[in-house]
């Protein structure tokens, strides 16, 4: 009979191309993962593994096998939380802080998650900067926040959740024939968004030193507060903008098909990490929040991901 047990060492296995790498993972013996694989083998009478040196080599049966194995996973994963949901009632008030763009990448999905799983949940999702955010997360005011990396971690648990590329957006499409280089971008007509921010901004800061790692300085033609109204003026020719491919593909429907983008030469991106003070525990009504905002930005960013990331 096939286990879930088995189809965890499988997937391992698979994965990092070893037992002993795939039981490191799982926390077993490197016996336990080969003996679990081997009885998967033995009851679809099929050879999953091939030794190769210190690894294995998955065979075409494994690779057949990989999905139906993940969706089984899957299946019992969304089992738990369905029961769960039922089970824990949450209730409560959780004050969330966002980055400027979180409207843009989060707020509508995590919004709608959360009166679906836990509508006892008051929902408060706050700022509009991430230095903003991380103010009010150092004084108390917030229990836990997404937002735009680097940034001091000192007394913070700080946990990666997402990486999205910064390209160069146009109406032009000459200007799109070849990656952005600092010095092009320097000379280029621009409109940033963050206005009230300025470099303090993570990506306005990363552009402000690209630039000026070839000796000039960045100085856009228009500023905004927002990064809509940055692509709105982008789409009507003025000026050029800088935005993320996720924002791009979460606006797609509401974009107009005169712009396109081309990535920047060095590559950029924006970096995001789910941060907490250190030591203390989250409310079930928040570790909920934190759970469905990080599955939603994965969702994002595999969506997005260039086949090179």
């Amino acid at each position: 009979m096939i286990s879930l047990h088995q189809f965890r060492c499988f997937l391992a296995t698979l994965e990092h191309e070893s037992f002993t790498a795939a039981a490191d993972l799982l926390g077993l013996a490197q016996p336990s993962v080969s003996e679990q694989v081997r009885l998967l083998e033995r009851s679809l009478d099929a050879e999953l593994f091939q030794r190769a040196g210190r690894g294995v080599v998955a065979t075409e049966a494994a690779r057949v096998l990989r999905p139906y194995a993940e969706k089984a996973l899957a299946t019992v994963d969304e089992a738990e939380r369905a029961v769960a949901s039922v089970r824990d009632v949450i209730t409560g008030t959780v004050r969330f802080g966002v980055f400027g763009t979180a409207r843009v990448y989060l707020t509508r999905d995590l919004v709608s998650d959360m009166m679906a799983r836990h509508p006892g949940v008051r929902l408060e999702l706050i700022g509009q900067n991430s230095l903003e955010v991380l103010d009010a997360l150092r004084r108390g005011r917030l229990e836990a926040a997404i937002i735009a990396l680097p940034i001091d971690d000192e007394g913070l648990q700080i946990s990666p959740v997402m990486r999205d590329e910064v390209v160069y957006v146009s109406a032009d499409p000459a200007r799109l024939a070849k990656p952005v280089t600092p010095t092009e971008l320097a000379a280029a007509t621009l409109v940033l968004s963050e206005a009230s921010w300025g470099n303090t901004d993570s990506t306005r800061g990363q552009l402000a030193r690209a630039v000026q790692s070839v000796g000039r300085t960045l100085i856009p033609k228009i500023e905004v507060e927002d990064v809509e109204s940055a692509l709105e003026i982008a789409a009507l020719g003025l000026a050029d903008a800088i935005t993320a491919r996720g924002i791009l593909h979460r606006l797609a429907d509401r974009l107009p098909p005169s712009l396109g983008w081309v990535g920047l030469r060095p590559r950029l991106f924006d970096e995001f990490a789910i941060v907490h003070r250190r030591g203390t525990e989250l409310s079930p009504a928040t570790q909920s929040v934190v759970g469905m905002a990080v599955e939603r930005m994965k969702i994002i960013e595999r969506a997005v991901r260039a086949p090179t990331d």
